[in-house]
């Protein structure tokens, strides 16, 4: 019934990871994305990296329209602690090994490591502030590395709306086929009426045998409007022409689609009502099954 999409449809659900290690500084970034009503941002960063934020949202706001999207990143630093020698505690330590080598005679000089190895020569250093041009280069990185991930998400949904819209189209195809069978069991329908107005009619003159002409007759076309589903099967038709044109537009379709799927739904719900036959109804009931499970896929478009 329906081609394959012109444009790309994309899911709003994804995954994507980058990573890399600039200036002894592991840097990782994990983006996750899952069903929203709009576009709602959460990013989880370490301290020091806050400034980042409002030029990483306002990137990721240009590439997606809809989703829950959580932007963690995370730091790992894998730098040695550096020692030094404490001066006084070092003159301190040679001092007494010099005096002990003098008193013993033929004792053999001290041992530099053997000096750094006692307690308190070494310790770590103070921590040097960081130079400028290094934080500068590691936040671009890591600004950089999101911008990467940020392209692997949207790669990512793309790739599942693909396989969303494969489903859509089966869906939908599926919701054609039951109009088909739908109008083909409805062809019995005034017959069926008919006999059932009759019924009424003459139940209507044995209750009121003086009922005049002209209200038999708008109580025949009451009922004849009741009973004729071709309406229903041809605005269902309609949907079907406006899904199909959907899926072909691609882009940012989801809450559009969101709300023909309840115009479906409106249509098969009043088919249902008006069936005069038990194969219309099982028919009508197999189409509301078959609405509801595009509904919950359409829940995943962008």
């Amino acid at each position: 019934m329906t081609a394959p999409p012109a444009s790309p449809l994309a899911s709003m659900t994804g995954f994507a990871r980058t990573e890399g290690i600039i200036e002894g500084t592991a840097w990782a970034w994990e983006l996750r994305s899952v069903n929203g009503r709009g576009l709602e941002l959460r990013f989880r960063l370490p301290p020091g990296f806050d400034t980042l934020e409002p030029a990483l949202r306002e990137a990721a706001a240009k590439l997606l329209r809809r989703g829950n999207v959580t932007a963690g990143l995370t730091i790992r630093r894998d730098e040695a602690p550096r020692l030094m020698p404490d001066p006084a505690a070092l003159d301190q330590a040679l001092a007494l090994v010099t005096e002990l080598q003098r008193r013993i005679p033929g004792a053999p000089p001290p041992r530099p490591e053997a000096l750094l190895a006692l307690p308190g020569v070494l310790r770590p250093a103070a921590v040097v502030a960081e130079d400028e041009q290094v934080t500068r280069a590691r936040e671009e990185a890591v600004r950089q590395g999101f911008l990467a991930a940020l392209d692997g998400l949207v790669a990512a949904r793309r790739a599942e709306g693909a396989r969303l819209a494969a489903t859509l189209t089966g869906l939908l195809d599926e919701i054609a086929a039951l109009c088909r069978r739908a109008t083909e069991e409805a062809a019995d329908q005034p017959a069926l009426q008919r006999t059932r107005m009759l019924e009424s009619v003459q139940a209507l003159l044995a209750e009121v045998p003086t009922l005049p002409e002209e209200r038999i007759a708008q109580e025949v076309a009451l009922l004849a409007a009741r009973s004729d589903v071709r309406e229903e099967l041809d605005r269902l038709d309609a949907h079907l022409y406006a899904a199909a044109t959907l899926l072909a537009e691609g882009t940012a379709i989801g809450r559009r689609f969101d709300f023909l799927v309840q115009e479906f739904n409106r249509e098969a719900n009043t088919l249902c009502s008006k069936s005069a036959s038990v194969a219309l109804t099982a028919t009508g009931l197999k189409l509301k099954a078959t609405i509801e499970q595009l509904r919950e896929q359409v829940q995943n478009v962008e």
